[in-house]
Parts: structure tokens; sequence; C-alpha cells
């Protein structure tokens, strides 16, 4: 059977980590933008001030996915570009960038997948409390429309939210992340419930404004694979997979149970007793807004075995077990497992919205670059994605992270997880051989990986 005929090879970047021009255009200040200028939280001082210059080089970026030959291209709007204050007036240049971005896109035969927020908060509206505020999922809803209205005609795929898990978990919980704050796990519960909440009112604009679109959301989270094909290991796979632990900022089912089942997961309720959220009689109506996809973020799973008490215990990882360049470890089975359990659960097409790894990537002397661990991994993890469908999990497209190396957050430039090579310095670009790769696998739909 292979990949679907229709399956929508593509790849991934965000606003942030890519476009640069960070005081240009009429684009605001970010929560990034104020916590990469703050020394001490960024690997070697680095900034996104410049990142890729995609801002004024798309063009030539679109040509080399038109190389690739990607069918889709997933991308997100910089709020505060679109908006500089995050809410009033609107900025036009930043409008305009993202216009002839989609139009450059649409001639070369790339469809444009948007995603509305990946993590780029507008400064002025953390000052006035940020998701914390109860107006917060209104403002969302606010530039959602703006972006509806000005650029829907152009771009008829997008995703709410990328990776609530981390922008929570990580920017106000554990202050790895901007804005580097530590709030209890009551303000932390309340924020995600208004994330969640402005997830459910931009999928109601979106279709509001935009006849025929299609519209997905892009979480994360903890994910876990059996130990053995013992029908009690698959079972203890798929009962960690969805438990809601302490660390509940990386469950899967509390970000996801909302949003597609319309309620949050028991155990997790239980445990948190009164730091539960305030919810409101319709909020859960409105936070599962019915989808036409469902993406999720996957790179990485571990593996669990029965207890023998209905319960599950994890398995330690093989001695030299396969690692990446972030110490991530290799699990292709990660898209086998994953995809299927939240098909089974959830019942929504699946789009794997990332996928990729970091290596230690350089220009060889023949003026290369040679990935053999990425192009490596990329069969391996297909495979498996592959054998899933087979099996009937409904995976409608696969996004690979990322399109080209680029601002890896608190990592600065020193993860490369690109097909393409970016000299930073003079912001060349060198396809890999993973590039390559990854485009005869598009070109043949995956039937010789």
């Amino acid at each position: 059977m292979g990949f679907p005929k229709e399956f929508i090879w593509g790849a991934a970047t965000a606003a942030y980590q890519v476009e640069g021009a960070w005081n240009e255009g009429g684009r605001g200040l970010s929560i990034w933008d104020a916590f990469c200028h703050q020394s001490g939280h960024i690997f070697e001082g680095h900034t996104a001030d410049t990142a890729c210059d995609h801002y004024h080089r798309f063009r030539e970026d679109v040509q080399l996915m038109k190389q690739l030959g990607i069918r889709a291209y997933r991308f997100s709007i910089s709020w505060p570009r679109i908006l500089p204050n995050g809410t009033g007036s609107v900025n036009e240049a930043g409008i305009r960038f993202y216009e002839e971005l989609a139009d450059e896109l649409l001639q070369n035969g790339i469809t444009p997948y948007a995603t509305l927020y990946h993590w780029d908060y507008p400064y002025a509206l953390h000052q006035r409390g940020g998701w914390l505020n109860p107006e917060s999922p209104a403002w969302f809803a606010a530039y959602t429309r703006v972006v509806a209205q000005r650029l829907g005609g152009k771009i008829k795929h997008f995703f709410t939210l990328n990776e609530p898990q981390c922008f929570i978990g990580l920017g106000y919980e554990n202050g790895e992340h901007a804005p580097g704050l530590h709030c209890s796990r009551k303000d932390c519960l309340q924020m995600a419930h208004h994330v969640l909440l402005a997830h459910g009112r931009a999928v109601q604009v979106l279709r509001d404004v935009i006849p025929g679109v299609q519209v997905g959301y892009a979480p994360t989270g903890s994910s876990f694979y059996p130990a053995t094909d013992a029908p009690e290991d698959v079972e203890a796979a798929r009962k960690a997979t969805f438990d809601v632990p302490e660390r509940w900022t990386f469950s899967i089912s509390w970000w996801s149970d909302p949003v597609l089942l319309g309620q949050y997961p028991e155990a997790g309720v239980r445990m948190f007793g009164q730091d539960m959220p305030q919810i409101g009689k319709q909020d859960l109506q409105l936070i599962s807004q019915p989808l036409d996809f469902y993406g999720q973020n996957i790179y990485n799973s571990a593996p669990v075995r029965a207890d023998g008490n209905g319960g599950y215990v994890c398995v330690p990882r093989p001695v030299g077990y396969a690692r990446t360049a972030f110490d991530w470890p290799v699990t292709p089975q990660s898209l086998y497992w994953e995809p299927k359990f939240l098909y089974e659960r959830y019942r929504t097409p699946i789009v794997i919205t990332e996928n990729g790894m970091s290596c230690h990537d350089a220009v060889s002397l023949d003026g290369q670059v040679h990935d053999p661990n990425r192009v490596d991994f990329l069969q391996r993890y297909l495979r498996e994605l592959r054998r899933g469908i087979e099996e009937g999990t409904d995976v409608r497209g696969y996004f690979h992270w990322s399109l080209m190396d680029n601002f890896e957050w608190t990592r600065g430039y020193g993860e490369r997880f690109g097909l393409i090579y970016v000299d930073f310095a003079t912001q060349k670009r060198t396809p890999k051989d993973s590039f390559y790769a990854y485009q005869r696998v598009i070109s043949e739909n995956g039937k010789t990986l």
C-alpha cells in the first residue's frame, strides 16, 4: 500500500526562528526579543535578530523548497509583526510580507500551512498579564480575525497553536524559555485553560471568515512505546501515553482531550483539586470545536512495559543507545505507536507537524554537507510511519523539522535541524545530503524507503 497518493510531504519553520528583521517593517516587540536581549538565557549570547534573514530572502528559500519538491510549507505568522501592540492597529508591512510569501509559495505549487502562534507573544500583551489575563482568548481571537480577513484569500490551511506544552511548561513553569517565569501550578493551569479557549475561539473565527478553511492544532507531549509486542505491554504504553503525570505540562491528554473529546482527563482533575482552573459552563464546548486534522510534533518516545498491576513501568534504554546531537534518543517506533494511539483515541486524521533531528553538521572540503545520520533517521522514522498507515492509522501528511538550520530557542545556533545548511555569517544556503534524500522520498512517494 505505502503512502496515500495525496499524502502531504512538507517541511516546517517558525517565524521567530527564521525571519530575523526583529525591529524592521513595523514589527512590535515579542517576549522572545526581550528574553534574548537579556544576558544569560541563550547559548553563547545568541539572538534571533537576524536568524536566517528569511524576511528578506524568502523568495530564494521558496526556490529551494521547489527544488526539494515539498507540496506544503508549514510556517508561522508573527503576531507582533501583524499587530505590534498585540491588539489595535494593523501593521500593513507585516500583512504584506505574508501576502507575498503566500503568493510566492502558490506560484511555485506549494500549499501554505500557517501556524497562528509559535511562541512569539507580543510583549505589550505580556505586560498586561499575557495568558493569565482572562482577556487573552479574546486578544487571540481578534488577531486571528485580522489574519483570516487579510490572508484567508491565499491561505486555506491553518494550525492554531504550536506546542502549548512548551510555551506554558517551559515559559511559565520552569522559566527555561521566554518569558522566563516560575509561576504556581494553579496559575499555570489557569493559563493553560485560557490557551485552550484561545484555540477554540480561533477555530470559530477561521471558519466564520474563510470559506472552505482547513483547521488543525499542533501540540506535542511525552509519548511511550511498548518494550515488547505483548498485548499487556501495548496497553501499558497506551496508558502511559495518555496519563497525567506530576509534570502535567507535557501530558498529551491534558491538552488534547478537551480539544478532541470535550473534557479534561478525570485523573488530572482529581490530582489538581483546588488548583483546577475556573471553567465556564460553555468553555469545553468552545474548546472542542471540530477539527479537520490533528497535528502532533513527534521526535522520540520512551519504552515501557506492564507492571503486572494494570499500570506501567519505564524500561531502561540499551547501553549506548543512539542519540541526536541534542542528546535526544533516536526511536523510530515513535512514528508508528504515537500516531496509532492518537488516532485510536481521537479518531481525527493525523498530520505529523514536526519530526527531525539535530546533527553535528559542517561544510566538508568538497563544499557539501554530508549528514548520514539524518538520512538514516529519516528513512527509519518514515518506514515506521508507513507501517502504521498500512495498518489503518489515518495519517495525511508529514512536515520535516526543519527546512533549514535556524535559531533553536535557548540553544541559539548551537543545534542544526535543517535539511539546508545555513552559514549564519554569510547567509549562504547549502542543501545537505538529507535534502536530496528527502527529495527522492517525495518524488517516489516513499515507495523505496
